[in-house]
């Protein structure tokens, strides 16, 4: 077989294979948007308009997020409202979106989530937080008493009004062993259905994440609670946001928290679009990524944050190159009509999977391979004069050069090419 001919999957060895498998006892993978609550508590973002948030919700279905946080109405008026009018969507719209809100420990953030329930007419999920830790513990003044007590008084009047609830333990990647087995039993027995492992503090790293996770389905299993689901929340604060959700997930963690673009708390938390990338690639699920580049988009619009470049996956550089030595291999695979070898001789992540396409740009880091791509991509002619032209231009440059300045070129190059 040659080396442009098959799968380009058969030329790759993955590392990583055996190391990563998906789920537990066959729970198929989930991902709960994170967007529009914790998103929403960065210090640097602007706050979306409901038509924002209700066009997100939508791109949100259409990429296979299963779940929703839709905001924290205790915290006013404007976020019960918009909490209500996402839920009365997912209704109308007939969404495949589970809603949930988040509530600390007391009625008075519970009840508008209730009322909520009532009025649209379907179960509204109570993800209700509780720090449990140790220090926490110490800086409030709580005895652990006191957070036992408080779990289970909540949990059970929201289970007594009919709400599925998700206990989330709070700093549960700083906590004692023993503090966490008392707070999940407690949070269980109260009837919690799913319990969620917070990296409050970005302070885990994937062997820890992963260590946590099996300790918290041993708590689950010992409990009896065999049905009880798995969450991970994490934060990017040592910038293990991602690898620290796939490392949970590889455990047996059922579902994962995310944001767009990673928005959230101090450094943020995991990017929902990267995890369904890396998901898609371990083979744990098979979401349609076709419209994650304008759920990104839309999110970055409505958040008023700028997409980095080299954001991976959504980036405006993820599948562009102008260095030489990368655009002479994909040209050369692109001259063999291989289409997918050319998406992957470079690249991780496929380009068409996001209906994006290998791009191939021109600056002092190219050779003539680029130009000529340029050239062909934009219906110019490889003319060899040209061609040097541009070569010229760009070694002199500082930068990669616009598709306007490279245009422009051709245009006073042609001239010249002619007149030889």
């Amino acid at each position: 077989m040659s080396a442009m001919s098959g799968d380009p999957e058969s030329l790759v060895f993955d590392w990583g294979a055996e190391s990563l498998a998906p789920g537990r006892r066959g729970a198929p993978l989930s991902f709960d948007d994170e967007t529009l609550r914790d998103g929403l508590q960065s210090p640097s973002v602007s706050q979306p308009s409901l038509g924002e948030k209700l066009e997100l919700l939508h791109l949100a279905a259409a990429i296979g997020v299963t779940s929703a946080d839709v905001g924290l109405p205790g915290a006013g008026a404007r976020a019960a409202a918009d909490a209500e009018a996402l839920c009365r969507e997912i209704v109308a719209a007939k969404l495949p979106i589970v809603p949930n809100c988040a509530a600390r420990a007391a009625e008075a953030d519970i009840r508008p989530i209730l009322d909520i329930a009532e009025r649209v007419g379907r179960p509204v999920e109570v993800a209700l937080f509780m720090a449990g830790s140790p220090l926490r513990r110490h800086v409030e003044g709580w005895t652990r008493e006191e957070v036992l007590g408080r779990v289970e008084a909540a949990i059970r009047f929201a289970v007594g009004h009919a709400a599925p609830v998700t206990f989330v333990g709070e700093d549960s990647t700083r906590s004692h062993p023993d503090e966490i087995a008392a707070v999940f039993g407690t949070a269980m027995r109260a009837g919690a259905t799913r319990i969620c492992l917070a990296d409050t503090a970005g302070a885990a790293t994937p062997p820890g994440a992963a260590a946590l996770v099996r300790f918290a389905l041993n708590v689950i299993r010992d409990a009896g609670a065999g049905a009880v689901g798995l969450d991970w929340h994490g934060h990017d604060d040592r910038g293990l946001a991602v690898a620290n959700a796939l490392a949970a997930a590889s455990a047996g963690a059922d579902r994962l928290h995310a944001t767009a673009l990673g928005i959230g708390e101090r450094a943020g938390n995991p990017p929902l679009e990267q995890l369904l990338v890396n998901a898609r690639l371990l083979g744990w699920t098979r979401p349609d990524l076709g419209r994650l580049p304008d759920y990104v988009g839309l999110a970055a619009r409505a958040l008023g944050v700028a997409v980095p470049p080299w954001a991976p996956v959504v980036g405006r550089d993820a599948f562009r190159t102008a260095t030489g030595v990368h655009a002479a291999a994909i040209v050369k695979a692109r001259a063999a009509d291989d289409g997918d070898l050319a998406d992957r001789v470079y690249s991780a992540v496929p380009a068409h999977w996001l209906g994006r396409a290998q791009e191939i740009g021109v600056g002092p880091m190219s050779g003539a391979a680029n130009v000529r791509s340029w050239l062909r991509d934009h219906g110019h002619a490889p003319d060899e004069a040209v061609v040097r032209g541009l070569f010229a231009a760009a070694k002199l440059a500082d930068r990669t050069l616009t598709d306007a300045e490279l245009h422009a070129l051709v245009i006073a190059h042609s001239g010249q090419a002619v007149e030889e």
